[in-house]
């Protein structure tokens, strides 16, 4: 009987240590494939050039890696403070009816298939999370930390909620073919239009259901502001 090796397993304890240690993620990551390879007894250069290829096939990582740093330059030279600046010069701007619009705006163009359009990195932290602090303290003044990091909660789950239940309405996305192959399978043959119209009912119940989860937190940090006075 063989021997069975468990030395490529340390790839997942190095990924386990280092995430702990809070080591660059990519490093890590990278760091324990490299290991996984090289102990279960693969060439160093094959196991770089499977990374490369893994790399070169998945093309949208590169596409990651130039909005980033787009992103970072912006913020560096005041993109935030700019979208602050531009909220609170907007009479009768509110965190609620910001966030509203934005789902709004989240739902639709991911329903034209347009999902990329937003997004946590290039959208929510630059632009709509600090937009949605500036109107929330134009209308409650200064804000409290809790109630700070909860404007920026409910801004991240803005732009979840309008891409979750927006983006089904697109008829050619992975999700409405998931859905189309689950339904065959089960013996209910649906085309992926069918399924997109089905889904505008539950992207409108999503919209007013997050859309007054969104006015009541603006009315409970206004109450909150006012209890303290």
């Amino acid at each position: 009987m063989d021997e069975v090796n468990y030395w490529p397993l340390a790839g997942i304890a190095i990924v386990v240590v280092g995430f702990a240690l809070k080591f660059n993620p990519l490093l890590v990551v990278v760091g324990a494939a490299i290991a996984t390879g090289v102990l279960a007894g693969l060439d160093l250069v094959a196991v770089v050039e499977a990374l490369g290829k893994a790399f070169n096939d998945n093309r949208y990582i590169s596409v990651t890696w130039i909005i980033l740093p787009v992103i970072g330059l912006l913020e560096r030279y005041g993109l935030q403070q700019r979208a602050r600046g531009l909220i609170e010069g907007i009479r009768g701007a509110t965190f609620s009816k910001l966030l509203i619009f934005y789902l709004g705006f989240r739902q639709v163009t991911a329903a034209l298939g347009m999902k990329d359009i937003g997004g946590h990195p290039q959208a929510v932290r630059p632009l709509v999370a600090p937009m949605a602090e500036a109107a929330a303290e134009a209308a409650h003044g200064d804000l409290r930390e809790g109630d700070r990091e909860e404007v920026k909660a409910m801004s991240a789950a803005t732009d979840n909620v309008g891409l979750f239940f927006g983006e089904d309405i697109f008829f050619a996305i992975a999700s409405i073919l998931l859905i189309q192959g689950v339904f065959e399978a089960a013996g209910y043959p649906l085309t992926p239009l069918e399924l997109s119209v089905w889904a505008i009912p539950t992207a409108i119940c999503a919209f007013f259901i997050h859309g007054w989860r969104i006015s009541a937190l603006d009315r409970r940090i206004g109450a909150g502001r006012a209890a303290r006075r």
